[in-house]
């Protein structure tokens, strides 16, 4: 009976000597989002820089005396070469007359620009310095509208500032300040602020698939990246020649719609076109007979429904080459042959 006693007691629930519950972890409460996330930046990180911008400003406080002035501004960006090649935008760059990148590890260093591509909103600089962490560079195409995104940056300067979010459309156009559209533009809803301009768009494996160009400010959740693959193009040729050659041939125009008359009776295939209201004196469409009034219907043996269509066939590959254009004058159709020019 006693021996029995003492077993009752020993499983006694109040007993001291009962083993206590064990709390769980953090890394164990983080559930496939959270630790998604927490991949990507722990990756990306540390090759995510803040870029100081110096700008020269005339400043006049009175009629007669002017003094100058240095405005500052900064900007993302990340590198993308051990060897210290950094992309950002072009607008956080464009007219810098002074260039400083602050590394994730705190060290700050002068820059220089490389170049830059307004028309893509585009720009690469570079620092004096090797072994550095580069980010891993993805493929744009792989992508897919719902699929988790983040968003590293510096906004207002805060440094390494991460958000989430998922892709929300694809192939968007976006117009640049220059004018001409960026095509194959990402919108997503990580949140983005002044400061996360230049910075990269990952993937949940840490590869970047765009890089974070704009905000559209009065709403929610609108932003926008321009597409990695696009980037890659762009990088490559501002590093080899430091800017974009693109085909120009000295035309004002406007969108217009086209009578079904005309598309039926000419056999087009678009229903609208660029009427042409003002040519540059002995620019290349001037010297190929274009006249104030023709509407530019087909550049080559492509299609033209817009001043956009036109911007985008005007590529580099078209410098110096004679190409066809086909033009309505007076509701006729015409050929005309056109040099365009750097």
């Amino acid at each position: 009976m006693k021996r029995a006693l003492r077993l009752v007691l020993n499983e006694n629930p109040h007993n001291s000597r009962a083993p206590q519950p064990v709390e769980p972890s953090d890394d164990g409460l983080l559930d496939a989002y959270s630790a998604a996330v927490t991949a990507a930046a722990e990756k990306v990180s540390p090759s995510v820089v803040n870029i100081e911008v110096r700008h020269n400003a005339d400043i006049r406080p009175a009629a007669s005396s002017r003094r100058s002035a240095e405005v500052r501004g900064s900007g993302s960006g990340f590198v993308f070469t051990p060897d210290g090649f950094i992309l950002t935008n072009s607008h956080v760059v464009h007219g810098a007359t002074k260039l400083g990148v602050t590394l994730s590890d705190g060290r700050s260093l002068e820059a220089r620009l490389i170049g830059e591509d307004p028309d893509t909103d585009l720009a690469v600089i570079r620092i004096d310095r090797n072994q550095l962490n580069p980010a891993a560079l993805g493929d744009s195409k792989s992508i897919r509208v719902g699929q988790l995104v983040v968003a590293i940056g510096n906004p207002y300067g805060f440094q390494c500032t991460v958000t989430a979010g998922v892709v929300s459309a694809l192939g968007r156009s976006l117009r640049s300040q220059s004018g001409r559209l960026i095509d194959d533009v990402i919108q997503t809803d990580a949140a983005l602020n002044p400061g996360n301009s230049g910075g990269p768009l990952v993937t949940s494996r840490g590869e970047v698939i765009g890089v974070n160009t704009a905000v559209i400010l009065p709403a929610q959740g609108l932003c926008f990246a321009t597409a990695i693959n696009t980037a890659k193009f762009v990088a490559g040729l501002l590093i080899r020649d430091g800017k974009i050659r693109r085909g120009h041939i000295g035309v004002a125009g406007q969108n217009v719609v086209l009578h079904r008359r005309q598309v039926l009776r000419n056999n087009l295939s678009v229903g609208s076109g660029i009427l042409v209201v003002s040519l540059e004196s002995n620019g290349p469409a001037s010297r190929a007979g274009l006249k104030e009034g023709d509407v530019i219907v087909a550049y080559g043996k492509h299609p033209v429904s817009s001043i956009d269509d036109l911007h985008r066939l005007l590529t580099e590959e078209h410098v110096g080459v004679k190409t066809e254009l086909t033009v309505l004058r007076g509701g006729e159709k015409l050929m005309l042959v056109v040099v365009p020019e750097e």
